[in-house]
C-alpha cells in the first residue's frame, strides 16, 4: 500500500522532508498548509501536491495517511495532536518538541490514538554512526570512559533576523544546543547512554536581539560512570564540521560529520583497516556549519524507509517519540544548570 503524506510548516526543513519523501518507495507526497497560504503555494509549485488552509483540512484528507510537522519547534504540539485524534501517523522534524512535558504529552497522544511516531534524527542513519554504535553494543571499546560531542557552528545576525520564532524560547526553545547540537545530543545519548549529572554554562556573545544562547559548554556524567563534554555555538566563524568522539580503555572511535576520522581498538581485526577506509569522504556537503541548507537529504530518506516499514509492520520505529524526547530533557537540564550555576541530576 502506498502512504500518502502531507506536510506542515512549509519553511526551508520542509523541502528536505519532500525530497526524502520522493526517494522513498511506498511513499507520495500529497498535501501540504502552512500558516502563510502563499507559503505552502510556493512549495507545491516545486513539490507538486495540494494545498490545504488549515491543519484540520490536511488530517481530514483520506488521502493522507502520514503528518510531517515541520513548523517551528515550539510549534509541533498542537498540529501532533490534531493529526494523532484524525487517525494519522505522525513523524516530527526535531526537536520533537520544546518541553519534556509538551514531548510527554505528544507521545501519549500517539499512544492512545494507536499512530506510529517518530522524531527526525537523520545522524542516527549515517554509515559511520551506525558502524561506531554496533561497536559500543559489541563490547569493542572496554568500559567507556569518555563521550564528546562538539558542534561548532556559526550562523549570521541576518539568520535569526530571519524569522520572528528564531531565537526565542518560545518557539525555538533554546538556542545553540535545542536548535543546532541537538542531532549530535541524540547520537551521544545513543551511543554512550543515558546521563545522569550535568553541570553547564551558556552565554550570547556573538548575536543581538536573541533570547537564547549562541554559546553554550557542559560537563556530563553517565550513568555507566563515563565522563563527557558537549559544546556548542553558532557563533564560530567559520563554521566547523560537527564531532562525536568515543572513548573507552580498550578503543576509540572519533566522526566529523559523515567521516569516520579514528577507528583504533586494542583488539584490532582484519576488517578494521578496511572499515575506517571505506567510511573515510562521506561528507559531500558543508554539514550546516555555516549554511543551515548545506545539508543532505539522504540521512532523512534512510529514516522515511524506517518510518514506512514500522507503521506497515505494526512496530514502533527505530526512533520513537520516547527517544527523541531524550536528548529534549538532557538539553532542559543543561539550561536548568546553566541558570542556577548547579549541577542538575536527571530522573
Amino acid at each position: 500500500m502506498e502512504l500518502g503524506v502531507g506536510i506542515i510548516g512549509c519553511g526551508m526543513i520542509a523541502k528536505f522532508h519532500a525530497r526524502a519523501v520522493a526517494d522513498t518507495p511506498g511513499l507520495r507526497l500529497v498535501a501540504a498548509t502552512s500558516r502563510q497560504r502563499a507559503s505552502a503555494e510556493k512549495f507545491a509549485a516545486d513539490f507538486p501536491c495540494r494545498v490545504f488552509n488549515t491543519v484540520e483540512e490536511l488530517c481530514a484528507d483520506p488521502e493522507v495517511h502520514l503528518v510531517a510537522i515541520c513548523s517551528a519547534s515550539g510549534a509541533h504540539l498542537e498540529p501532533g495532536l490534531i493529526a494523532a485524534r484524525a487517525g494519522k501517523h505522525v513523524v516530527v522534524e526535531k526537536p520533537l518538541e520544546v518541553t519534556v512535558a509538551r514531548c510527554e504529552e505528544l507521545i501519549e497522544a500517539c499512544d492512545r490514538a494507536g499512530v506510529v511516531l517518530s522524531t527526525i534524527f537523520p545522524s542516527r542513519f549515517h554509515a559511520a554512526s551506525r558502524q561506531v554504535k554496533a561497536a559500543v553494543d559489541a563490547g569493542r571499546f572496554g568500559r567507556l570512559t569518555l563521550g564528546d560531542a562538539y558542534v561548532k557552528w556559526y550562523r549570521t545576525q541576518q539568520y535569526y533576523d530571519s524569522g520572528a520564532w528564531r531565537g526565542t524560547w518560545e518557539l525555538d526553545g533554546g538556542g545553540a544546543l535545542m536548535n543546532q547540537a541537538i542531532h549530535s545530543v541524540d547520537l551521544l545519548l545513543w551511543m554512550m547512554g543515558e546521563v545522569q549529572q550535568v553541570m553547564a554554562h551558556t552565554a550570547t556573545l556573538a548575536h543581538e536581539n536573541i533570547e537564547v544562547e549562541d554559546v553554550a559548554t557542559a560537563t556530563l556524567q553517565f550513568k555507566n560512570g563515563a565522563l563527557g563534554v558537549i559544546q556548542a555555538s553558532t557563533a564560530v566563524y567559520p563554521g566547523m564540521l560537527k564531532r562525536i568522539e568515543i572513548h573507552g580503555s580498550r578503543g576509540s572511535a572519533i566522526i566529523e560529520e559523515e567521516d569516520l576520522k579514528l577507528w583504533s581498538f586494542a583488539d584490532a581485526t582484519p576488517d578494521d583497516e578496511a572499515i575506517l577506509r571505506a567510511l573515510t569522504g562521506k561528507t559531500a556537503t558543508g554539514g550546516g556549519a555555516a549554511d543551515p541548507a548545506a545539508i543532505g537529504h539522504h540521512g532523512h530518506a534512510a529514516q522515511y524507509a524506517d518510518i514506512r516499514d514500522a507503521i506497515r509492520a505494526g512496530r514502533s520505529p527505530l526512533i520513537d517519540g520516547r527517544e527523541g524526547q531524550k536528548s529534549v530533557a538532557l538539553i532542559s537540564a543543561i539550561y536548568q544548570s546553566a541558570r542556577s550555576g548547579q549541577a542538575v541530576r536527571l530522573s
